[in-house]
């Protein structure tokens, strides 16, 4: 194990870069496609499922773990990771998308936000020191800052203001976990919303502060895709090489290469096991809606090209049976496959930028999940 936090780039090809970085549970090489587990629990999968694909390391969500089960509980047993039995790293959200998202009744000012529950209504105040605690509570790898997620079409003043406060916000979360606090690594948010200029003065402002890696946030919530790649390919050059760096919530496999290309290490989305759950599949030959009546005597597999438990023990009749009766198992299956394919792009990314033919991967995608 290396120094905590401590980035290592071994390769790179243009603004990609393949590396890796030492957490309290263990290392993450990059890129990384990190498992959305929000409640402590990837949906339909246990704790081996993840180890099988190779997750390197999963995602809970302080908002949600706060309301439920509690992050005092979480610490009062040992922790996320023991509560879960998941002995790899783990990351945490602050929680900051949830509030401004599923909460229509809150008040913001500069110590915080004031949100109902979404669970019983009942009333909370979230300020960045808070978030720190519960997130230290629940014992994570790596925590980030409260942030206030721009909602997309926010004029230019409002994002003027609310990316000072999330700048104002990530100061007071530093000085209350300052470098080297327990182990746990804090992450920065990149705000601004669509506006460049605001983009670079947040990260100005925010590599000011001793953060251990920096996240872009405020992006994939409505835009265009060509918003998004412009954006993208704007802040994150500007920021650290030093450092990991984070896009949250992005996670197509066009994407999530498009992100690498820019020189983004981690990733995250619930699309794979969402989509799963609603029987869309992905494969290499592209997107598989497994309820389709083509696939009813279907022997083949779901994707011959992979090598999931999955695919190498099922049949797509067999996937088309279990999904149209409803059966709990195509939950767990298609699950397993779907993150598999997007644990996948992160190992075949690795490959490419040491084998410098990242470009030639990404055409691949294009060709495969269109431009």
């Amino acid at each position: 194990m290396g120094k905590m936090g401590c980035f290592v780039v071994e390769h790179a090809d243009g603004s990609a870069r393949s590396g890796w970085f030492d957490t309290l549970h263990g290392r993450v090489s990059t890129p990384v496609f990190m498992p959305v587990g929000t409640q402590g629990s990837v949906k339909s999968l246990c704790p081996r499922d993840l180890q099988d694909i190779s997750a390197e390391i999963v995602l809970g969500n302080a908002y949600h773990l706060y309301l439920r089960p509690g992050d005092e509980l979480l610490s009062d047993l040992g922790g996320l990771h023991r509560f879960m039995n998941w002995h790899g790293p783990i990351l945490t959200d602050s929680g900051g998308f949830q509030v401004f998202s599923l909460s229509k009744l809150r008040k913001i000012n500069l110590q915080g936000v004031e949100f109902a529950s979404h669970l019983d209504g009942s009333r909370h105040f979230f300020t960045p020191e808070k978030v720190i605690r519960i997130q230290q509570n629940i014992g994570s790898d790596i925590m980030m800052v409260l942030d206030e997620c721009v909602p997309y079409g926010a004029d230019y003043e409002y994002t003027l203001n609310s990316m000072h406060l999330t700048t104002s916000w990530a100061e007071k979360s530093r000085k209350f976990h300052p470098p080297g606090s327990s182990g746990q690594l804090l992450f920065g948010i990149v705000q601004g919303g669509f506006f460049k200029n605001l983009r670079k003065q947040c990260v100005d402002q925010l590599t000011t502060i001793p953060m251990d890696g920096y996240a872009l946030g405020g992006l994939s919530v409505g835009e265009t895709k060509q918003e998004m790649l412009e954006i993208l390919n704007f802040t994150a050059p500007l920021l650290p090489r030093e450092k990991p760096r984070y896009l949250m919530g992005v996670g197509k496999p066009l994407d999530i290469l498009q992100g690498i290309s820019a020189g983004i290490d981690m990733f995250d989305c619930v699309l794979p096991t969402r989509n799963a759950r609603n029987g869309t599949m992905y494969t290499s030959q592209g997107k598989v809606n497994i309820k389709r009546a083509e696939y009813n005597k279907d022997d083949s597999p779901l994707d011959p090209e992979c090598d999931c438990y999955t695919c190498l023990n099922f049949s797509r009749a067999y996937l088309r049976h279990l999904y149209m009766s409803r059966e709990l198992l195509s939950y767990r299956l298609n699950t397993i496959h779907n993150l598999h394919f997007f644990v996948r792009i992160g190992t075949q990314a690795r490959l490419a930028i040491k084998e410098q033919s990242l470009a030639g991967l990404l055409q691949k995608y294009k060709e495969i999940y269109g431009a």
